[in-house]
């Protein structure tokens, strides 16, 4: 895994806490972080990687982006 896509996936990570606050917002950045550590050695990143996209273009609440 490049760089560039190391960085994606941290992004991804920190976004989605604001993205899905509570629970779900926590579990689904572990597993990025957990993911970008080591977890990409284990093969069948796609959907992960459709995870970091989802995450990245999804817009924040208004509230939440001011």
């Amino acid at each position: 895994m490049d760089h560039h896509e190391k960085m994606r996936l941290r992004a991804a990570a920190f976004r989605v806490t604001r993205l899905y606050p509570g629970p779900v917002g926590e579990l689904l950045s572990r597993e990025l972080l957990t993911w970008e550590e080591f977890g990409y050695r284990l093969g069948g990143g796609q959907l992960v990687m459709r995870l970091v996209d989802h995450v990245l273009k999804t817009p924040l609440a208004q509230t939440e982006a001011a």
